[in-house]
């Protein structure tokens, strides 16, 4: 299974292909610290215009480097929340774009959630006992 997966929840635009939930193909970031370090902190609106500029190239950059086109993808995955609110609709709304295009079931993802899972794409997957 091929997941492409986008995060906007504050100022990073984020996105992976990520085969058979451990395995991570590409993982691409914008950064955003140049934009927000004059304000001396995340300005909501500075952000999500940043995502609307970043997530185009990101999203070509990663088909790119893995080889795969929108139709090699088996779902895509979002971050719902928490963030900022302007942020996650910018990815949201790329999200459903690629899912409706690709006809591909879209998934949203809790961003506190995906801190824990994201320890077993580091580590592997979990192997009991697990505490």
């Amino acid at each position: 299974m091929i997941t492409l997966g986008i995060e906007t929840s504050c100022d990073e635009t984020a996105v992976a292909i990520v085969e058979d939930g451990f395995t991570v193909r590409t993982n691409l970031i914008a950064r955003q610290e140049h934009l927000h370090e004059r304000f001396g902190g995340v300005v909501p609106e500075v952000a999500a215009r940043a995502h609307v500029e970043a997530l185009n190239p990101l999203l070509a950059q990663a088909l790119d480097e893995t080889g795969l086109d929108h139709r090699d993808l088996d779902g895509v995955a979002v971050t719902v929340g928490p963030g900022l609110v302007g942020a996650l609709l910018v990815g949201m709304a790329a999200a459903k774009a690629v899912s409706l295009a690709a006809k591909k079931p879209l998934v949203g993802v809790n961003h506190l959630e995906a801190h824990y899972w994201a320890n077993f794409l580091e580590h592997g997957k979990p192997e009991p006992p697990y505490v």
